[in-house]
């Protein structure tokens, strides 16, 4: 038994030694045999243009982009607008992994190579309508590059210097204007308090006057009366405008602005001023956001911006507006420049996050259809087209109601104070939500790497949130938008006259009559479209009268009545800027031809049925059929569909450089191989 034991453990033996023989060692295993993906360029998969890029690209930017060029090489050659070089591409943006601190410092020092390059001249010693959209262009293509950065300069210039251009009189701009465009001096402007917001009439901040030494003397005079969030406080401003209550004589007369001196020219803080950090942010942590307190500050009689309201040496309040609600509302009538720039600002950022997913969605693959087929392009997939699509049809309307506002507002006489209020608010609201939405689902759409803050498109919705509520909260000014609508609708109701309000001349005519049939030709009629989207306008404007005036039937203020209808207030809101979107696009749209205008025609119809498609009010309150709705949500992925050929090209048009598009954007397999991961 032994034996054959041994025999047969041999023979097991021999059996092993022969199958661990044949085994290669791992030095001799080849991989030429395995498939890699590669990198494909979106052109590969996209046909040629339609229409002419350029012509396309001039009027989504508007104006000046020769300008915008200029400021686009200024960048790429200097060192300290370079993020990372890979291969023969140097990438456009700041490093949000750096420290708050050097953050802020490398922001100050692009604002400071920007003024030596000559981009800020006449931005305040020069107002004309030109003028202000040759700044508009800079600042727009300074926040393409960081939002940090052309808010740090939109601080000093728009918000300093358009409070001493606006609210102050010759002997200021005197002063003031010339240092500020050489910012030889570095201004801020002190409204925001801890305790108000939005609310400025409601701000705590008191200033009194001392006739015998004829200077002002401001104070905090509790906690929740400290200025906060304020941009450029914290380290590097001289000088700030102070929104304080004025109280003369023992009178409170309002709201007004004083300059105030809060460092020395060696950067210490002035006597009687106490600043603290407001520290760490989701996003914009480029700006060095601060909270100021005034103990009994004294400034000079002179430095009241005195263009609403003045005091005299002796202590006598004078204006020519009396009654204080229509002062103060002259008062603010200027700050609708933030509200401007901040719409503007929102659509070149979601055109900076659909360019970046758009063309990762045109070179990245995902699943076969079929075995032993190629994997799918991400953006062949209908869900993909619908995702992406919509969003950048939104964007092409939005950017041609963006440039209208812009040059209403740049051209504008004081008869325009209403019309630019009421637009600028609602465009805000709307344009920012959208860049938002915008951001998330693109950073959704580009998986994982949209996570990477290099990527830019996750990082966009941190850098951007905070527009939602600058220059007022959302919320609060689409109610603004529907509270001027009402008093105008129920002003005319009273009168008996026709309605002379923004945008509301079509409801002087009979309610229109949708047909019950649709079809896609009728649904792509722009006639039809700005019927269906005026008929939503017009039935929630009529909801919202008649439910305020029962409400007021019924007791209630006037104010609590228009408050309790906040529901129907903020959807009319909505529905005036989306209208409002749709009629710049067809201007714009009307003056093209041939392939161009076709282009512009397929992105307005997905626009308005995308709209139409989104909003609960047209089922909620009858305005459409629900097989009338499933026809339009059938529309939109049609259209997408038809959209697809041209996604490429209207990319491209958004003049947006491949350098400060996220590096997935190019080619994404040579960015992260291994070679460069210490480039």
């Amino acid at each position: 038994m032994e034996g054959v034991s041994s025999a047969v453990a041999l023979r097991r033996s021999s059996v092993l030694a022969r199958h661990f023989s044949q085994i290669p060692t791992p030095s001799l295993i080849s991989l030429e045999g395995l498939p890699c993906l590669h990198y494909v360029p979106p052109e590969a998969n996209s046909g040629k243009p339609s229409f002419d890029v350029a012509v396309m690209r001039a009027l989504m930017d508007g104006h000046h982009v020769d300008v915008r060029d200029k400021v686009f090489n200024l960048m790429r050659n200097n060192k300290n607008f370079h993020l990372k070089t890979v291969g023969d591409t140097t990438y456009l943006s700041p490093d949000y992994g750096e420290t708050m601190s050097v953050q802020r410092q490398k922001t100050l020092e692009r604002v400071l190579f920007m003024r030596d390059n000559g981009m800020f001249k006449g931005a305040v010693t020069k107002n004309t309508p030109e003028q202000f959209l040759l700044t508009s262009a800079i600042f727009e293509c300074m926040a393409l590059f960081d939002h940090s950065l052309s808010i740090k300069a939109g601080v000093h210039f728009h918000l300093w210097g358009g409070a001493v251009m606006f609210f102050g009189t010759k002997r200021h701009h005197d002063k003031w204007l010339k240092a500020t465009e050489d910012i030889s001096i570095r201004g801020c402007f002190s409204m925001t308090e801890l305790g108000h917001g939005s609310n400025v009439r409601g701000i705590e901040t008191v200033t009194t006057y001392d006739p015998a030494s004829q200077e002002f003397i401001i104070n905090t005079p509790c906690e929740s009366a400290q200025k906060y969030w304020i941009g450029g406080a914290a380290l590097h401003a001289t000088h700030t405008i102070v929104f304080s209550q004025l109280h003369i004589g023992g009178k409170n007369e309002g709201v007004h602005a004083f300059i105030c001196q809060i460092r020395d020219s060696n950067g210490q803080i002035c006597p009687g001023i106490r600043i603290a950090d407001c520290g760490h942010k989701i996003g914009l942590n480029g700006v060095d956001n601060g909270r100021v307190w005034f103990d009994n500050v004294r400034v000079p009689r002179e430095n009241l911006l005195n263009s609403v309201a003045d005091v005299t040496p002796e202590g006598r309040y004078e204006s020519a507006i009396k009654d204080p609600d229509q002062r103060f509302g002259a008062f603010m009538a200027p700050l609708t420049t933030g509200r401007v720039i901040i719409a503007v600002a929102a659509v070149y950022q979601a055109k900076v996050a659909l360019a970046t997913a758009i063309r990762y969605a045109m070179s990245r693959r995902a699943f076969s259809m079929a075995p032993d087929q190629p994997e799918v392009l991400l953006l062949d997939y209908p869900s993909h087209q619908q995702r992406l699509l919509t969003l950048l049809a939104k964007t092409y309307a939005m950017s041609a109601a963006s440039n209208k506002l812009k040059k209403i507002y740049a051209s504008r006489t004081p008869a325009d104070a209403k019309t630019i209020h009421v637009l600028s608010s609602g465009l805000k609201a709307l344009l920012t939500w959208h860049n938002i939405r915008t951001c998330q689902e693109c950073r959704e759409a580009c998986g994982g790497q949209g996570l990477k803050t290099e990527n830019k498109v996750g990082q966009l919705k941190a850098e951007y949130d905070v527009q939602l509520t600058f220059e007022g909260d959302n919320n609060v000014l689409m109610q603004q938008v529907s509270k001027a609508l009402l008093a105008d609708f129920l002003s005319a109701l009273k009168r008996k006259k026709p309605i002379k309000s923004v945008g509301l001349d079509y409801m002087n005519g009979p309610r229109p009559i949708i047909p019950a049939k649709f079809e896609s030709a009728l649904l792509r009629n722009s006639q039809f479209q700005v019927t269906l989207l005026q008929l939503r306008e017009r039935d929630l404007l009529e909801r919202l009268a008649v439910d305020v005036t029962e409400r007021v039937s019924r007791g209630i203020p006037q104010a609590e009545a228009a408050n309790q209808s906040y529901q129907l207030a903020c959807r009319l809101g909505e529905a005036f800027a989306e209208k409002q979107v749709l009629e710049a696009h067809l201007e714009t749209e009307n003056q093209q031809t041939g392939s161009l205008k076709d282009v512009l025609g397929l992105l307005r119809s997905l626009y308005v049925l995308c709209v139409v498609d989104e909003s609960p009010v047209f089922l909620r309150y009858g305005l459409l059929s629900s097989s009338q709705s499933q026809i339009i949500h059938q529309e939109v992925a049609a259209l997408c569909g038809e959209l697809r050929p041209h996604a490429l090209p209207l990319v491209d048009s958004l003049g947006i450089p491949r350098e400060m598009l996220g590096p997935i954007a190019s080619d994404w397999v040579e960015y992260n191989s291994y070679k460069n991961v210490q480039a």
